[in-house]
């Protein structure tokens, strides 16, 4: 018995809808999320446990998925673990400033 596994689909950089990335911005959970991608050295990969804190399992997949399929983070299969990082260049490119003015926490 042989098993398939299924890559994640993440949209193209000129498919990335802007209601899609704020919907998927707006709630805390996800935008802590983002935040956390964020402060990270460029191009770390997360894996999907170390993102979310204390979120239960499925919610945190919920929520990844989310982000994922609005094309703000890109989840990569390796072994049995998924690697997650921002698409901070994706979304520069597509929507410039946005991700700078939703992660400022007005604080600065």
């Amino acid at each position: 018995m042989t098993t398939t596994v299924q890559r994640p689909e993440h949209p193209e950089v000129g498919d990335i809808e802007l209601t899609e990335v704020l919907f998927a911005l707006s709630d805390p959970s996800r935008l802590a999320i983002v935040q956390q991608l964020a402060r990270g050295s460029a191009g770390e990969l997360l894996t999907c446990q170390s993102v979310g804190g204390d979120l239960a399992k499925s919610t945190r997949s919920h929520h990844l998925k989310t982000l994922r399929e609005a094309g703000v983070i890109r989840s990569t299969p390796q072994g049995r673990e998924r690697l997650i990082s921002l698409r901070r260049e994706d979304l520069d490119a597509r929507f410039p400033g946005l991700l700078d003015a939703v992660l400022t926490d007005g604080h600065s």
